[in-house]
């Protein structure tokens, strides 16, 4: 696909996006976009190699789980493009930075903007946790956790059926507090799964707050490294550290990149909020004008209308 903006335009595209739609909606997942909107403007806009979407621009109703005699069943992930060998995979770990993934896919022109006022509806495929069948997703990530193992896997099967494409894996640092997370690692060092990448969004968050009071994990690239992978860490909102990172040789070892970044980069009102921002919800009608207006100003954009 052609796509004329640069990634940092891309980038503030998702969230002035995420943004509209939590102002309009009196809440959002507004924090996973400022932290991870560069990197999702990378990886979409550069780094991951798609083929041209497989599904329709406004995305199709929820048709059902797949069976035998669901003719009707698919995947989000035709919006990535078919699965074709030479084509890179991407799973999405963190469900529920679905909003910020959705507003990336229209950002490079894989989506219509009209599929966001599907979010979170029922009956609608774009869903607020993002499913199987939500665009852009392939598989269903559960409770958070098993999205690398996920990946590790596809890696597995990809290798070996000689399949150059490589699988790329977009997580969040709250998954290393799950076991599945390092026994995915391990695996993927033992197997010498190398075609394995993933960028982790280092915001030091998840959905009880800070996750320094949920539970430490310490100094996550020693861990990483300890257990064999390749691990590199970077400015989550460093472009260009990013470009860098990806070229890291890593021979045998799955390449991490370790992205830290800010739950309020772009929306530094936010911080007020601090450190309960997993899920943004106004807490009053005054609050959320004075959002409404400190947050447009910094985005350079006009304050949004919508309905009290």
């Amino acid at each position: 696909m052609i796509n004329a903006k640069t990634t940092e335009e891309v980038a503030l595209g998702i969230r002035r996006r995420v943004f509209e739609h939590s102002i309009r909606n009196n809440g959002g997942y507004l924090s996973q976009a400022c932290s991870a909107a560069d990197q999702l403007a990378w990886l979409y806009n550069e780094e991951l190699r798609l083929g041209e979407p497989t599904l329709p621009m406004v995305p199709k109703p929820f048709t059902g789980v797949p069976s035998a005699t669901n003719r009707d069943y698919h995947t989000g992930a035709g919006y990535n493009g078919p699965p074709e060998p030479q084509c890179d995979r991407l799973i999405i770990a963190p469900a529920h930075y679905a909003l910020a993934a959705y507003a990336t896919l229209i950002e490079v022109g894989r989506m219509a903007a009209e599929g966001l006022e599907m979010f979170n509806r029922d009956g609608s495929s774009v869903e607020m946790i993002g499913a199987e069948h939500s665009p852009g997703m392939e598989v269903h990530n559960g409770t958070l956790g098993i999205g690398l193992s996920t990946g590790a896997g596809l890696a597995w099967g990809r290798r070996h059926r000689g399949e150059p494409g490589r699988v790329w894996v977009f997580m969040s640092d709250g998954e290393i507090q799950e076991g599945q997370t390092w026994e995915a690692v391990q695996t993927a060092v033992y197997h010498g799964i190398d075609n394995l990448y993933a960028i982790m969004d280092v915001n030091g968050q998840q959905c009880d707050g800070a996750m320094s009071t949920v539970m430490g994990v310490g100094d996550i690239k020693a861990k990483l490294e300890a257990f064999g992978s390749c691990a590199v860490e970077i400015d989550g909102h460093d472009v260009d550290a990013m470009r860098q990172a990806a070229k890291e040789p890593h021979p045998g070892k799955p390449l991490i990149i370790l992205a830290h970044t800010s739950p309020y980069r772009g929306m530094s009102p936010l911080k007020s909020r601090f450190p309960r921002l997993h899920y943004v919800r106004f807490k009053s009608e005054k609050e959320r004008a004075h959002m409404n207006i400190a947050i447009a100003a910094e985005l350079g954009v006009a304050p949004i209308r919508y309905i009290p």
